[in-house]
């Protein structure tokens, strides 16, 4: 019997903890390490920021399903790694494992700037809780409305939620027939509006200038933040911006339990990987999402990182779980991840649609679209990932065959 411990449970962690258990054998046993009890569709934070969603519209406990699809649920937080020894230290004691899965997301690093993030003066919707603080901060600005700016800190690399976040209050002001009283301004280190961290996407640039013209969205690009003081964002430049509400995404970094390991991380705490998911140090501790080290796709003027996307991330998922088992099974390691990008970008009443295939150039495929469309294909993507999180199933049937037939794959197999 082979122990496979997973530390996390959101988007890597939970998919990752359900594709382990279908495809090995039912003598391996599956371990979840969480300090969270339930799981929260987080691309669905925006929505809670302006009161469209609650936490329990896009959360469930994560114990019971868990224990339903027999994997072992640890609700504690985990300390340390200790890969010489092959175990994990949390809150609640030692876990050992044979294969470990690091799953962990990011550590949010709003002390790269002062006076950056929920305990500082702006807003963040990068977890559940930060977005409800949102949601309580912009009911209180609705009833003195003035300036919003909004964006991201220079080194982050999750540009998607802040655009969304600057379309969605436009909508929901507009909607309140409020928009007239509020500028909005958008703040970014991307060298210009669309780049993404990506250097684009097909039409991108083009396309979302054009979106904030016609939406009076203000956008500063190629912007580092000083400082951010009561009421104003102060920029490198040296431009003041003042602000009655603001939200920024911070730059990641690796969390403490992890960053901490010798030889596990780069400079950042996120984890390395080879082409197999596998750190090239301890090879059988494997990593997905947001936690794994990833080169910008290009060197900016102002420091930008590479977004991992939803997709991408499932893919990173399936490569992880596919070596593990070639590995038990004495096998050859084969799959490696596609690391395909599909971004649905919700713009309060319609939407931008962004595909990159692969997500980092030179691609095969790469285009962006924006209708209405985009709107009602996020509200489905909401309510069928949580469907098939609940039901315990990372990648049902019918959704592997309708992606294959649009040349969408997670996995690169040898011929």
């Amino acid at each position: 019997m082979a122990r496979v411990v997973i530390i996390g449970a959101s988007i890597g962690g939970l998919p990752a903890a359900y594709e382990a258990r279908a495809l090995l054998a039912k003598k391996h046993k599956v371990t979840v390490i969480s300090n969270v009890e339930s799981f929260h569709f987080v691309p669905s934070n925006p929505w809670v920021a302006v009161g469209w969603r609650t936490r329990k519209d896009i959360s469930f406990a994560l114990g019971p399903v868990l224990e339903k699809k027999g994997i072992e649920y640890i609700h504690a937080m985990a300390d340390r790694i200790e890969p010489e020894q092959n175990r994990v230290i949390t809150s609640k004691g030692e876990v050992p494992y044979d294969y470990l899965i690091i799953a962990t997301g990011p550590k949010l690093n709003f002390g790269a700037v002062p006076g950056l993030g929920p305990s500082g003066y702006t807003q963040s919707i990068c977890n559940v809780d930060h977005a409800e603080q949102a949601w309580g901060s912009y009911q209180a600005f609705l009833k003195n409305p003035g300036p919003i700016v909004v964006g991201a800190a220079q080194g982050a690399s999750c540009f998607g939620p802040a655009y969304e976040m600057a379309f969605i209050l436009d909508t929901d002001l507009r909607k309140k027939k409020l928009r007239k009283k509020v500028p909005i301004y958008f703040v970014t280190p991307e060298p210009y509006i669309g780049h993404m961290g990506l250097a684009g996407v097909g039409a991108s640039r083009r396309l979302m200038e054009d979106e904030f013209a016609e939406h009076s969205i203000k956008p500063i690009p190629n912007s580092a933040i000083k400082e951010v003081q009561p009421g104003k964002v102060l920029l490198e430049g040296g431009q003041e911006i003042p602000f009655r509400y603001s939200m920024f995404i911070p730059p990641f970094a690796g969390v403490d339990a992890v960053a901490g390991t010798p030889g596990l991380c780069n400079p950042k705490g996120f984890v390395n990987i080879d082409a197999y998911q596998a750190n090239p140090k301890y090879k059988n501790i494997y990593s997905v999402g947001v936690c794994v080290a990833i080169p910008p796709v290009e060197v900016t003027p102002i420091p930008t990182g590479a977004p991992k996307t939803g997709y991408m991330i499932e893919s990173m998922v399936s490569a992880a779980v596919h070596n593990i088992k070639a590995e038990m099974e004495n096998d050859p390691k084969r799959d490696t991840a596609t690391w395909n990008a599909i971004c649905l970008a919700d713009m309060g009443d319609t939407g931008v649609a962004f595909v990159a295939l692969p997500q980092m150039a030179p691609r095969n495929v790469t285009w962006a679209k924006k209708g209405k469309w985009v709107h009602l294909a996020k509200i489905g993507l909401e309510k069928y990932f949580l469907h098939k999180m609940k039901r315990g199933i990372s990648e049902p049937y019918y959704e592997k065959v309708i992606l294959k037939a649009l040349g969408i794959e997670k996995l690169d197999k040898p011929a």
